[in-house]
């Protein structure tokens, strides 16, 4: 079993990278988005030189790859002292299967918020959280990765039908313990299961686009998540994840927009 790091590294110069898509960071053998997107960001990093976090990513999903190697291809737009932009795709073949815009600078360790619009939500003790299975019941779906990250959610949050709330909570943590870095809070941002599952939503859940802010260096120990409904119609939901750190600072934040599928 390859750990973060290892299951996103990308090896290469001059804006070209080789990777290996990782076979244990998938849903039901897909490679899962935020993965990816991590992966992207390693390479955008790499291409860069300079500026070594991702602040903003903005991806678009457009064909799902498969287990194995795979090439990102980054073209610089901005290089500049405080921030940084870039483009960059992941290439299966002839077929781009992910396109993403970076915005790279510096996160500082100890920076905190002057001002937030609302503090951490309630979630209930990591111990009275189970730990979530790969093969979550009714889900439809294997979710190996689960077996690398201890995923735990509040039961409170789970109801299902029309008690459900369109919103879940809980914790999050490598199962090794690794902290966090800023890019694997890109995998952060897009792990939890879809709200959508307390309304009724049945299988996978397929992201079409993913903009993610990375807020801070994240402190060591759990991370804090909530995912929400924002709407539901037409066949697509869009959700916004927060997630806070052990010093109840926002770290990343996320919207996506994502096709789902109703009992």
């Amino acid at each position: 079993m390859a750990r973060f790091d290892e299951a996103t590294a990308v090896d290469g110069v001059n804006g070209t990278y080789e990777a290996r898509l990782d076979p244990e960071w998938t849903v039901s053998g897909n490679p899962h988005g935020g993965y990816l997107l991590a992966i992207l960001a390693r390479a955008a990093i790499a291409a860069d030189g300079k500026q070594p976090h991702p602040l903003s990513a903005s991806a678009v999903y457009v064909a799902p790859p498969e287990v194995g190697p795979a090439t990102v291809v980054v073209e610089p737009l901005r290089r500049g002292r405080a921030a940084s932009q870039s483009r960059a795709r992941l290439i299966q073949g002839e077929r781009t299967c992910v396109e993403a815009l970076f915005t790279l600078g510096r996160l500082d360790e100890a920076d905190g918020p002057r001002w937030v619009d609302a503090p951490p939500p309630d979630v209930a003790p990591p111990d009275q959280c189970p730990v979530s299975p790969t093969e979550p019941p009714g889900a439809g779906v294997r979710v190996a990765m689960l077996d690398l990250v201890e995923q735990r959610l509040d039961p409170a949050t789970l109801r299902r039908g029309a008690d459900g709330a369109g919103d879940i909570r809980g914790w999050l943590r490598f199962g090794d313990e690794t902290p966090f870095d800023p890019v694997s809070l890109l995998y952060v941002a897009d792990s939890f299961p879809p709200a959508t599952f307390t309304l009724g939503s049945v299988g996978w859940v397929p992201t079409l686009e993913l903009t993610a802010y990375v807020r801070a260096v994240p402190a060591p120990g759990r991370l804090r998540v909530r995912q929400r409904v924002r709407q539901l119609s037409g066949g697509m939901v869009d959700q916004v994840c927060e997630v806070w750190d052990a010093r109840d600072r926002v770290v990343v934040q996320a919207t996506q927009l994502a096709l789902v599928r109703m009992a």
